[in-house]
């Protein structure tokens, strides 16, 4: 049965959980499904598209933006994958925040999340709409986000072994490609490649040198991939539908964390060798499409063209899935509305619409603003996935002593150099919101972020005590 209220803090034993209806929803996914639905999640516009914009910002440096931001993340990775192997839960991080701080942490990590999602799936459909009218001009944009939304909403509605299946295919599709991509790039980058020269470092050091925008250009270019990355926290959500949580969710955590390095590091480091950083094609066409067409590659740009559809598309059908579990979750331990806990099918079905909400709400928007609105959308999320890094390096502190006194044989998985690279994680954390605080063109997400997480934990707060005092 659903709970309607929340647990009150004060009468919670230390190692005492949220109770989670776990068993309502399906167990269809499996191993090879979770690996590829935490890779799924991750590569879609941020990549893709959203890179363009970060490379025109910072030059070759974007480089070193990547791989400080891909570091953090695999430290995040690695703290939520500990907690989620000890406790495999559907709201993963919303509900360690419930067990390590409070219900009103939980809260306002959970529909943080949400929200995040909730944008993504607006982006991807945005981004996926802009190649198709690419290829069919003359047909509007916010027709194509219909089409896309309607699609990947009703995929969803169905069984999660189904949702599992589709993003397994399509996206073992899109790391091929990429990998693929990459091995083409480093054969030109050797001068190995038939028709190709080596450029060496020319365009790494010339046209202002490797820092050509200084730190102001990195800074945008920091923000650019820590946008990137959000989104692979889904994998933990993901194994609570598993036919093995704790081991699905300890591999996929291990296994994903070098192919992102790998994945996107490797990416922009080919990206920037081979081109000019400020050639206008990086933006216009895209990097991926951009480096294949510079290389002469016949119809190499096109190719890479459907192939970012298909990784939009997946990343948008994991980030539907993503909201949704994390909206079933919050509402399951009474913190969202009951009407959306319902499950039939073995599926949130309303939570699923309730997530797919905003994506729909986007067509309107893509109708009145076609040229500013992925901008807008792709900027305003990047300090609300660092919010969420925040609670779970905190969480994740708080649980391991826990787990340490009272049930050391769940730490599947270890935070390396606990506790001191969790200190490290959460002054990175820290550290890239100031930075954005301190920029001009960034200090407004700051803002945006900071009223957003404000607003939560206050209504989670009050949501807490109200439980506390009619359970008192």
């Amino acid at each position: 049965m659903i709970q309607s209220t929340i647990t009150p803090p004060e009468r919670q034993g230390p190692a005492s959980a949220p109770a989670e209806p776990g068993s309502p929803l399906g167990n269809g996914l499996k191993q090879r499904h979770l690996s590829m639905i935490a890779l799924g999640g991750v590569i879609g516009a941020g990549l893709f598209v959203g890179s363009g914009a970060g490379i025109a910002a910072a030059g070759p440096s974007i480089v070193l933006a990547y791989a400080a931001s891909g570091l953090l993340v695999m430290f995040v990775m690695r703290m939520l994958g500990e907690m989620s192997a000890a406790h495999p839960v559907s709201g993963s991080f919303s509900v360690h925040a419930e067990r390590a701080i409070g219900p009103w942490a939980g809260f306002t990590a959970g529909w943080m999340f949400w929200t995040l999602l909730c944008v993504g799936v607006a982006i991807e459909a945005i981004g996926a709409a802009h190649i198709v009218t690419g290829w069919l001009p003359g047909t509007p944009s916010w027709m194509w986000v219909l089409i896309f939304m309607a699609v990947f909403c009703g995929s969803n509605l169905a069984a999660v072994s189904h949702f599992g299946e589709f993003e397994f295919w399509f996206a073992a599709l899109k790391i091929g490609a990429i990998g693929l991509f990459l091995g083409l790039g480093v054969l030109a980058v050797l001068g190995v490649l038939p028709g190709t020269a080596s450029p060496g470092a020319a365009n790494l050091l010339h046209d202002g040198g490797f820092l050509p925008t200084g730190v102001d250009g990195l800074l945008v270019g920091l923000l650019a991939s820590v946008v990137a990355y959000g989104g692979l926290e889904t994998v933990t959500i993901a194994a609570a539908e598993s036919e093995n949580p704790v081991k699905g969710v300890a591999k996929a955590v291990r296994t994903t964390m070098w192919r992102i390095a790998i994945v996107y590091v490797g990416s922009m480091l080919v990206i920037v060798t081979l081109l000019p950083w400020n050639d206008p094609a990086v933006t216009e066409q895209g990097p991926y499409a951009a480096t294949l067409d510079h290389l002469g590659i016949p119809a190499a740009g096109q190719i890479m063209n459907v192939v970012i559809l298909i990784a939009l598309l997946s990343a948008m059908n994991a980030n539907i899935y993503g909201s949704s579990r994390m909206a079933y979750s919050l509402v399951s331990r009474g913190q969202g509305p009951k009407a959306l806990g319902k499950v039939e099918g073995r599926v949130p079905r309303r939570a699923v619409l309730a997530s797919s909400g905003f994506g729909f709400v986007t067509v309107l928007l893509s109708y009145w603003y076609p040229d500013t609105l992925f901008a807008w959308l792709l900027n305003m999320v990047g300090g609300v996935i660092l919010v969420v890094w925040g609670f779970i390096a905190v969480s994740q502190f708080v649980l391991r002593r826990r787990l340490e006194r009272e049930a050391p044989e769940k730490l599947v998985v270890r935070m390396w150099g606990f506790p001191y690279l969790t200190w490290v994680a959460l002054a990175g954390v820290v550290g890239v919101l100031v930075l954005m605080a301190a920029g001009e063109d960034t200090r407004g997400q700051v803002v945006f972020t900071g009223g957003l997480t404000v607003a939560l934990a206050v209504a989670g707060y009050v949501m807490q005590r109200r439980a506390a005092a009619a359970a008192a």
